[in-house]
């Protein structure tokens, strides 16, 4: 069975496929959190340890015995106000003033299949399928009058474990909630490293591990969103651990706001790690009766190193974030508008487009920015979702035209902003977010609707819906280009449950989106990646990566995303050399390989393209067609790190693994170059690979166009023996010493392996 509870003992366990999770309700009905690693059997209570500590109170009830103390002891929902001085999951303060919560085990309900949680996006599974199970155990504190649910889901065959809260208020009078986080992890040892992933617009995602040291480290959003600058995703691995060795955690936040991450040792040497939402303007009222439910957070355990963690993550949010239509379909290649011409054009313009994009064997058409209101520079017009005509005329002819040449066609939306210059913010001034008497933060000369009030959403929602029925449109881009500044509702909203409700009436519009046009495929933005998390993936089945475009910066990013997200959630396209954001020169082939490693697209102006080029890009889109099976569903390896300057490699093996992609991209060339070699992961080491396609024809052209051939001065490693189409290799041989990288010359240079198990 997946979840058990021993009566006698009081204890919980939860199995999945390689992993333990124990938690005991102990003789005080204090829920102790036991053991959380390695698959075992028996109990795991024996880890706990009581001793007399200076300065570690001892609760009231527990008498005289100074042994047994909250501050020591691993805990598995502490609350503020117990005597525990660790960074606490709940905190709660009465409408009176008075604050604390001691909460004491009730009861316990294990049913099949995986909770919901209404309102909020939160992993869904099938009870016979994926046998799911699902714990609930109610804590509550009498004194208050408190009552929480902890709820655990539990897919088992994924090593997935995911944890919410819902706290209850069954008191007289009105509670805050100034912290209530998702989910918290007690260690008794203290020798782990934090992951985290930071960075900024056009920048993000970038891994950062340090050791956990004494005190606590945090990263925050203090944004309203899950931002550019930290990802709500930590990873907790041994010191030792590496990519395909050693044991490590993910703590994965379901949430699109602003968040919290937290690890940290405490005086002990114990590690204390939890997520959750941000307590940054967070001062939630709860009335007399209600209940407030925690965003979801996803849990997973390997012994297999990073790279199996990320596997399992992969898998959960492809089939079990990710819903309806588009989630098991190959995407469409795409042509988006928007660096081929900005927010200068026509109707006759936005053709001429979709018919290069259809030349060049493209299957959908994005119109970008600039299409709607008053909107000819980025001053103007958002909130004001009607066609400019005087612009691209009937938008329904247009699309009408553009379905003619056999493309799907997708558009551009902002829909949680607006422009002060528009009939929107003219009509409805008090719809925007602002501080009475302050003049209002502007960013990108725009500010943020307030959607925590159902009328804005529901205006909003409406005329978003009459452009998608006017097409009919096939894709939504939704962007989001700024950061919430002031968290104040005209609407009378208390503030402290501003940025919470916000988030509540975005997953509304897009829950009620989803419903209405069960075909639309939604991609997520926020000025690239700055809204990149599991809870807008339960919406938008794919996120633009970021608004860097640059391959090689490009690298970094997906690398740093890829240990959280699956490729099929990346938005990448290939566009312009020099690059717009950087001006770096690459050839084509480059730039095609990394986007592969996305969902695929285009982001150019084709006509500004030589012949010869366009005959590369039709040769590349049918060789990703060919493998996008393989990328979207495979199974996803780091190979190298590319951060570190040597060449970036990465591998996808199919399911069932017959097929292999090997990515490789040079990074650093020098004089009287040195041999590097690339092991691949995740094969049959007795069994035999043919290399069926190793993108030759492809690779010269790009490396010719870079002044360089792709084999180079290769030696007796060359391209005469490896890399070569029709050669077979040994599966334990490929792992073990890897493959050769063709000594190049030219810069960031691409080779793309295609290999058949025999």
């Amino acid at each position: 069975m997946t979840i058990s509870y021993d009566e006698l003992n009081r204890i919980f366990t939860i199995q999945t496929k390689d992993g333990t999770y124990q938690m005991m309700a102990d003789r005080h009905d204090r829920l102790l959190h036991l053991y959380y690693g390695r698959k075992s059997a028996g109990r795991m209570d024996y880890l706990l340890t009581y001793a007399d500590r200076g300065f570690s109170g001892n609760p009231y009830d527990v008498g005289n015995d100074r042994a047994y103390s909250l501050d020591a002891l691993p805990q598995e929902y502490p609350s503020q106000g117990t005597g525990d001085y660790r960074s606490p999951a709940l905190v709660v303060e009465t409408e009176s003033g008075k604050t604390g919560c001691d909460l004491r085990f009730d009861s316990y309900e294990i049913r099949d299949g995986k909770y919901s949680l209404p309102e909020l996006p939160a992993v869904y599974a099938d009870a016979d399928k994926d046998k799911a199970q699902t714990l609930v155990v109610t804590l509550r504190d009498p004194e208050a009058k408190l009552r929480v649910e902890l709820l655990y889901g539990v897919l088992p065959e994924l090593n997935i474990i995911t944890r919410a809260a819902v706290i209850y208020n069954d008191s007289d009078e009105k509670i805050y909630l100034n912290r209530a986080l998702s989910a918290n992890l007690d260690f008794v040892g203290g020798d782990y490293d934090l992951m985290t992933f930071y960075g900024r617009h056009a920048m993000e995602r970038t891994p950062q591990r340090v050791p956990v040291s004494h005190g606590e480290q945090v990263v925050i959003s203090r944004r309203g969103t899950s931002s550019h600058q930290y990802n709500p995703l930590l990873i907790l691995a041994d010191r030792e651990a590496a990519e395909t060795a050693g044991s490590c955690y993910a703590m994965e936040l379901v949430y699109s706001g602003g968040f919290m991450g937290m690890a940290g040792l405490d005086q002990f040497g114990q590690t204390r790690m939890q997520i959750g939402l941000s307590d940054h303007m967070f001062h939630y009222p709860v009335e007399s009766g209600a209940s407030f439910t925690t965003p979801e957070t996803i849990l997973s355990f390997s012994g297999e190193g990073l790279s199996g963690l990320s596997r399992q993550l992969h898998d959960c949010i492809r089939s079990h974030v990710v819903r309806g239509y588009w989630r098991d379909r190959v995407r469409p290649v795409l042509l988006n508008s928007w660096e081929g011409c900005y927010l200068t054009f026509d109707a006759e313009k936005i053709l001429n487009l979709a018919r290069e994009a259809k030349e060049l064997n493209l299957d959908l058409f994005v119109l970008d920015d600039g299409w709607f209101g008053k909107r000819d520079s980025d001053n103007s017009g958002l909130g004001d979702w009607f066609v400019n005509e005087k612009k691209i005329g009937d938008l329904h002819r247009l699309v009408e035209q553009i379905h003619g040449m056999g493309l799907l066609f997708g558009i551009w939306f902002e829909p949680e902003m607006v422009n002060e210059d528009s009939n929107l913010f003219r009509a409805h001034p008090d719809w925007a977010l602002a501080i009475p008497g302050r003049k209002p933060v502007r960013a990108r000369n725009q500010l943020v609707l307030d959607f925590s009030r159902r009328e804005v959403v529901d205006a909003i929602y409406d005329q978003v819906c009459r452009i998608i029925d006017m097409g009919p449109v096939d894709y939504v881009k939704w962007d989001y280009n700024r950061s919430i500044a002031e968290v104040y509702s005209k609407a009378g909203r208390e503030a402290g449950a501003v940025l919470y409700d916000y988030i509540l009436g975005l997953y509304d519009f897009l829950e009620r989106l989803c419903t209405r046009y069960p075909k639309l495929l939604i991609e997520g933005c926020s000025g690239g990646g700055g809204r990149f998390d599991a809870g807008m993936l339960y919406y938008t089945p794919q996120i633009w990566c970021s608004d860097n475009t640059d391959p090689i910066d490009r690298l970094r990013i997906q690398y740093g995303t890829s240990f959280g997200y699956p490729v099929s959630s990346m938005g990448a396209h290939v566009s312009v050399s020099p690059n717009e954001q950087d001006g770096r020169v690459t050839p084509l082939y480059t730039r095609t390989v990394i986007a592969m490693s996305g969902t695929f697209g285009y982001e150019l102006d084709p006509a500004k393209m030589s012949e010869a080029e366009k005959a590369e890009v039709r040769r590349d889109v049918a060789r990703q067609k060919r493998y996008a099976p393989l990328i979207s569903g495979g199974d996803y390896y780091r190979l190298t790190d590319p951060l570190k300057g040597g060449p970036a490699a990465w591998e996808i093996v199919s399911k069932d693994g017959t097929e292999v992609l090997v990515s490789i991209v040079t990074q650093n060339n020098h004089g009287n170059m040195t041999q590097d070699y690339v092991r691949l992961q995740g094969l049959d080491e007795e069994a035999l690979y043919l290399l069926d396609d190793n993108g030759e024809d492809a690779a010269e052209a790009s490396a010719q166009a870079a002044g360089s051939a792709p084999g180079g001065q290769n030696g007796s490693m060359g391209l005469n023996t490896a890399g070569k189409r029709g050669i077979v290799y040994g599966g334990g041989a490929l792992m073990e010493a890897g493959l050769p990288v063709p000594l190049h010359f030219g810069e960031y240079l691409a080779y793309q392996w295609h290999f058949t198990r025999q």
